[in-house]
This record gives structure tokens, sequence and C-alpha cells, in this order.
């Protein structure tokens, strides 16, 4: 039986009681919202690790951190050095999207290293074999070497897997009749079209969905039903070929939750600030309000090196709207591979995001931080402030920067506090 079997038939399991118990929820309310495929919980039944995450209805806004090595960065040490900057920054989750290197290998140790649920998108490492090792073009990559990468996946232990399905050949009628100012900027989607382009068939992973489920079922793997056809500048947001795509995935996710497989659905991308809950609402009606995986949104175009701070804007908006899943965008996005600072930057600032929506939505615990935090600002208890913060060591080292003045106020107000001004007249 799978998770979501198993929530549906009210057996509870270890998973069940560990997830609730992290997420501060009943464990009842936490296998009705399995049920009813509201909330899905990614864990593999081969990758062992203590920290059980859901994510969906009801619970705590959760971060996804992207790592994976290049063709010119095929590095082990530093995506090992990117997964443990995620781990101290918060992350909730991770997904390798390796394409350089040993990436089986590279994966491999990520797993082994990793406590919190790892995502991959298994496309990338079959293009890769075949075009970097076997010198042949993406149209070549046999559906067979496709399937036979996402067993092996499952069988790593990889939580929940990206995988491009509801692009077919309708939505490329739909993408031409309507062309885009920027095409597909998806790396899936894009390697999904050419295929199909290539070979003048279906998107097999559309056409074989059925066996595909099963070895999702199998080895107990989420499905992360990936946005193929996302917009990658503002004005593609909101267009046919996305809202087309979107319809299939809606299809698609009863036809996975029928065969016990847990989904949550990708989503854009670029989208500017007055489209962002639409978009959100429209996954909701469409894929029957299973959780929502956002990129961002990132709400403008022309802001390179700082995209975490337009994806951080997007995100808060996309998750007090509805979205349950934030995946970051570090300063680095369209520009290069990040770097482990830009990982924590961008971790950080999706964080931030999340945590405002939280407010938002009302999720128990998280307004509570916010007056926690304000009474010990109250009460110039520094330590206090710092140990609350989302990002204590860069907090501490501002304070410390600032010890030009000596007395208990900050550098910038010093003797004129406004606390300690007003505390000072309220006692008159």
């Amino acid at each position: 039986m799978s998770i979501r079997q198993d929530a549906i038939n009210g057996k509870v399991t270890p998973i069940f009681e560990q997830c609730a118990a992290y997420e501060g929820v009943s464990v009842a309310a936490l296998m009705a919202g399995v049920a009813d495929g509201t909330i899905c919980i990614p864990k593999n039944n081969n990758h062992d690790f203590p920290r059980v995450t859901g994510i969906g209805r009801g619970l705590k806004t959760k971060v996804n951190a992207n790592i994976g090595s290049s063709k010119d960065h095929p590095e082990l040490e530093n995506e090992l050095q990117k997964l443990c900057v995620c781990l101290k920054a918060g992350a909730d989750a991770v997904m390798d999207l390796s394409m350089g290197g040993e990436i089986s290998g590279i994966r491999r140790e990520i797993l082994k290293n990793c406590p919190i649920p790892l995502g991959t998108v298994p496309i990338y490492q079959s293009i890769a074999q075949f075009v970097e090792r076997e010198q042949k073009k993406i149209g070549e990559v046999t559906v067979d070497h496709i399937f036979q990468t996402i067993e092996e996946q499952a069988r790593d232990g990889v939580d929940f897997m990206t995988v491009h399905c509801g692009i077919t050949r309708d939505t490329l009628q739909r993408i031409n009749n309507h062309p885009r100012l920027l095409g597909v900027v998806s790396r899936g989607g894009s390697f999904t079209i050419e295929w199909m382009s290539y070979n003048n068939k279906e998107n097999p992973l559309y056409e074989h969905f059925d066996d595909l489920l099963a070895i999702l079922k199998e080895h107990e793997v989420t499905l992360s039903l990936g946005d193929g056809i996302r917009p990658g500048c503002l004005a593609d947001a909101t267009d046919r070929g996305q809202v087309q795509e979107l319809i299939h995935l809606g299809e698609l996710t009863q036809r996975a939750w029928e065969a016990g497989v847990q989904v949550m659905i990708e989503g854009p991308g670029h989208v500017p600030l007055n489209q962002i809950e639409a978009n959100v609402l429209l996954q909701k009606r469409l894929c029957h309000n299973a959780p929502f995986y956002v990129l961002g949104p990132l709400v403008t175009d022309i802001a390179p090196g700082y995209d975490h701070i337009t994806g951080a804007i997007g995100g808060a908006i996309a998750a007090s709207a509805g979205a349950d899943f934030l995946c970051y965008v570090t300063p680095a996005e369209h520009l290069k591979l990040p770097s482990a600072q830009d990982v924590h930057d961008g971790v950080i600032a999706s964080r931030i995001a999340a945590h405002a929506a939280d407010i938002v939505k009302g999720v128990p615990g998280a307004m509570e931080q916010d007056i926690e935090m304000a009474k010990r600002r109250c009460a110039l208890d520094w330590k206090g402030q710092i140990e609350l913060s989302i990002d204590p060591e860069k907090a501490r080292r501002y304070r410390e920067e600032g010890n030009t003045y000596t007395g208990d106020a900050c550098s910038m107000c010093g003797s004129f506090c406004a606390i300690k001004v007003y505390k000072q007249a309220s006692r008159r």
C-alpha cells in the first residue's frame, strides 16, 4: 500500500505520526489531507531521513532549493557544499538538477547526506548521458532509456520527481497558433518538445503515463507534474499554451491519484503582480486543489543579479493566495550556476516570503514568532532578537559591526533610541 492508499484506508503509520509531529497538526487532519490530495508527503521507501515533511493545505509554506552540477562545473564537492548551505539556511527540500560529471554518483552522494526530501528531473540525466557521452541528438534518446533513468532514480531513493507529462501535440499546436516572445524556457520542457518534433510522435511521458505511475508507486515517489510551458517573461504569462498544459495536468492528477500516487503541480515562472493570485486560483480549480509548487514567481524581467528579490516578492503573493511550495530563485538566476553564497541568499529570501505568507494564511505559530520578536525589540534584547532571526549569523554580524555605540541601543540611534525615549515619556 502507498502513503496515499494508507491515508484513504485510515491506516495510521509511523510516516503519518512523524510528519504530523513535525508539522504540528493532528494525525487525523494530516491523513485527511493526504486522502483528498490537498497534502502530499514526499518520502521514498528507499530514502531514510528523520524530518518527514508535508506539503499542502493547512501546513507551513515550504521552500525548495535547487543544486546540481553542470558540464562546466561537474565537481561533487561543490554540490555537497551547497547541500550543507541549503540545510543550514533552512530549506525544506532540495532538488538535484545535475547535468555534468558522474550524475548517478553525485545524486547518490547527495541522497546519502540529505536529511530532507530530495527531488530530481530525470530527463536531465537521460539527455546528458545520450548527448554528451554517446554524442547523439536529443531526439535519439529512446523511450526505454528515459524510463530506465526514472526507475534508477526511484530505486536510489529520490522522493519527488518533476516529469513533464502535460506537454502534448495539442499543446504544441496552441503554442504555434499563439506565438510567444520568449518561447519555452523550461529545460525539461524544451527537451520534451525537441524529442516530439524530431520523432514526430506524442510525448512519451504522456503516452506511457500508466507505466510511469507504476514505477513511482512501487518506490513511493511523489509525482511533481512539471510546467514545461511556463512563461519565461511577463509578456508570455497566462497564455493559451500555459493554460492548456495546466488543463492536462489536472486530468493527469486524477489518474495519478487513482493509481495511489501522490501529486503536486508545478507553476510559473515569470508573472506580473496582478496575475499571480489568478494563476494560483486557476491551478487550484483545474488541478483539484493539489499542492501547488511555484518557481518564484518572478515579478519583473529586468533585475538579473537580484532575482532572489523579484522571486521573493512573487512568492509571498503566490503563497498568501494559496501556493504551498516555493522553489527558490538565486541572485545568479539567468546568469550562471549559483555559488554557495547564491544558494544561501536564495533560500533566505524564499523563507522570508514563505513566512510572510504563512502569517496571512493563519498558519499556527507564524504570527507568534513576530510577536515574540517585537517583545525582544521592546526589551532591547539583542541576543533574543538574533536568535529569533531567519538568518541569525547575518543579524549577529551586523550587530557586531555597529559596535561604535556601546550602549544598549543600536549604532544608528544611540542615545536617541525611540524605544528608550518613548519608555521615558511613558513613565512621566
